[in-house]
């Protein structure tokens, strides 16, 4: 997206508004509108809306303005990345690492074929490198074939982490460049993104990504000309003037990340708290190195420390013997491991954050505003279910466990921006209660709120549109409905992930597939099944009892609760579309 002066200012005006007039709200609702005849329902409810509140406020700070770090260009001496002797200069090594455990080796070989055909800026010297965790005979073949470097490694400790340890340890480039199997780097990649290395604070460049195996779909007009002939297209622009374009066919999971990339994570830089997100990311390796040694050293540190004042604690003793503490010291230089990238299913976002935090140094981060990579997409909801299980679950596990929000290091500015992402997360809690609701009046006729009441419409509808209002000017380009309806609809996911870090469980590594897995998916989506059928058996149900006069029933109550009901069905029904849904074929080289 182009940056737009005048637009930014318009988001920025209606952004403050929006908070002024939801925060109205919120306050007419804890202090004006609870129901004292259902008050834990109530009171449920707006403890659910002032979450969301929350999130509202966070996410509008976190769109708040784009600032893209300035394109420089790309340095071909040491020197011009960093402060090195005169008698030490030399040229800029850069390593291109594909992670790999068990894709298949001809879908590595095309990402390959694209690194190798990438342009080389002057005087940098370009080292491509396999670094194969499942030790297969067939990769190997092709790394050779290829003229690349293949590395293995004894078993796979800590996963797509230890092997880019592993490979660190092998390998000597200034620069690396972390790819998955599927990343296929643009020509332009090298030449684009070196040149922010030219401040010697850049701790990490990362770009965004382009799904290009996303069904694009077809227009209504041409679905239907394929049965009603002229007449059916003629339907169908009809159609189209009334409600808009409409397109058959697309992908229904939402995978498209301009949202991500382009929105949030862009409009991120301007604080300096873009994180990495792992694929078509550059990193400065004495700043993952430095990092690495600084939590090495912590970590020792804090062992010795706790362990000696046991030890003093049991003997009664002031001061230690020097064998004693030297043993101490050893066994604790021991139990610890230098983890360039920590040793966690979320490797990437926990890289940034131990950046982010050294005081010292003052790392930087850049989100780089260009596309200069394309990968594959997940094509069935069990690979889409894998993946956002593990984002979700890799985020809380560390927010449970060392919560950047409170981690001594950061600006205000980037704790907000982490707070962001993780209480996102968290969402799933009150977007349970915002699709029970609903359904709890359809069935009892029982209200959250005193009465629905031209008050409460005067104080509900303008916060609603205000909303709409603001994040349209706000993410001006890019349609967010459906990045909208995906957050609400995959609660499930991220539901289960909040248990399984709060039960004190490993979040798990597995290794997203890279093809299309067969079945019926429907047993993934059973939670939305029943919220789409209870809440339609609901609607019928309270329109029956108003019809009749029986129970607690109003109409503007009926009318409401159906409208927000129908609502939640409609953003559910898209992930039971996407259980059912089978992509066209295409040909093996499109594919891959």
């Amino acid at each position: 997206m182009p940056y737009s002066p005048v637009r930014e200012l318009l988001w920025q005006y209606l952004a403050v508004i929006n908070l002024i007039v939801g925060g109205w709200y919120i306050h007419w609702r804890w202090t004006s509108s609870l129901n004292p005849e259902a008050l834990f329902f109530s009171l449920v409810l707006v403890t659910a809306e002032t979450l969301a509140f929350i999130g509202l406020a966070l996410f509008t700070f976190n769109l708040w303005k784009t600032e893209d770090t300035p394109a420089q260009t790309p340095p071909s001496r040491l020197s011009d990345v960093s402060d090195c002797e005169p008698d030490h200069d030399r040229a800029v090594c850069v390593d291109v690492y594909f992670p790999t455990y068990d894709e298949d080796p001809e879908l590595v070989r095309l990402s390959i074929i694209d690194a190798k055909n990438a342009h080389c800026p002057d005087g940098v010297d370009v080292l491509i490198h396999v670094l194969d965790d499942g030790d297969r005979p067939a990769m190997k073949a092709v790394a050779e074939e290829e003229s690349v470097n293949y590395l293995t490694r004894q078993g796979n400790t800590g996963f797509k982490a230890g092997n880019l340890r592993s490979a660190m340890e092998k390998t000597h480039g200034d620069f690396i460049v972390i790819c998955d199997a599927d990343t296929r780097i643009f020509a332009g990649f090298l030449q684009n993104t070196l040149g922010y290395f030219r401040d010697p604070l850049v701790a990490w460049v990362q770009t965004p990504q382009w799904f290009y195996d996303i069904p694009e779909g077809i227009r209504l007009p041409d679905a239907m000309a394929r049965y009603g002939g002229g007449a059916g297209r003629a339907a169908g622009r009809l159609i189209e003037r009334l409600a808009g374009e409409i397109t058959i066919g697309e992908d229904p999971l939402a995978n498209d990340p301009k949202m991500f990339y382009d929105i949030i994570q862009r409009r991120r830089n301007w604080c300096n708290a873009s994180f990495c997100c792992g694929a078509g990311s550059v990193h400065r390796r004495d700043a993952v190195m430095e990092a690495a040694l600084k939590a090495y050293g912590d970590s020792v540190a804090t062992e010795i420390n706790q362990t000696c004042t046991a030890v003093k604690t049991i003997t009664g003793e002031t001061t230690l013997d020097a064998t004693v503490a030297s043993s101490i010291a050893e066994h604790a230089m021991q139990e610890h491991e230098v983890t360039p990238y920590k040793f966690h299913v979320s490797e990437d976002i926990y890289t940034s954050i131990a950046l982010h935090t050294d005081r010292q140094r003052q790392w930087k981060s850049v989100m780089h505003p260009k596309v200069e990579s394309r990968m594959l997409s997940p094509q069935d909801l069990l690979t889409w279910t894998v993946q956002r299980f593990k984002y979700a679950g890799g985020t809380l596990d560390i927010a449970w466990n060392d919560n950047p929000v409170i981690r001594p290091g950061l600006t205000l500015s980037q704790r907000l921006m982490y707070a962001t992402t993780i209480w996102s997360y968290l969402g799933c809690l009150w977007n349970i209660v915002f699709m029970l609701a609903p359904m709890i009046y359809l069935f009892s006729g029982v209200a959250p709120v005193s009465s629905y009441s031209t008050e409460f419409y005067l104080h509900i509808v303008p916060f609603l549109v205000m909303t709409e209002l603001a994040f349209m000017v706000g993410t001006w380009g890019i349609a967010s409905y459906k990045a909208k309806a995906s957050y609400l609809s995959f609660f499930p996911v991220n539901f289960r992930a909040l248990l399984t870090v709060l039960s004190g469980r490993k979040i798990s590594f597995p290794v997203t597939p890279k093809i299309r897995q067969e079945g019926n998916f429907l047993a993934l989506v059973l939670p939305q099944l029943l919220i789409i059928l209870l809440t339609l058996t609901g609607v019928v149900y309270s329109w029956g009892q108003l019809a009749g006069d029986v129970g607690n029933y109003s109409l503007d109550g009926v009318l409401l609760n159906t409208f927000w009901g129908l609502f939640n069905v409609m953003a559910l029904s898209g992930i039971v579309v996407a259980s059912l849904w089978t992509p066209d074929e295409m040909p093996l080289a499109e594919t891959v």
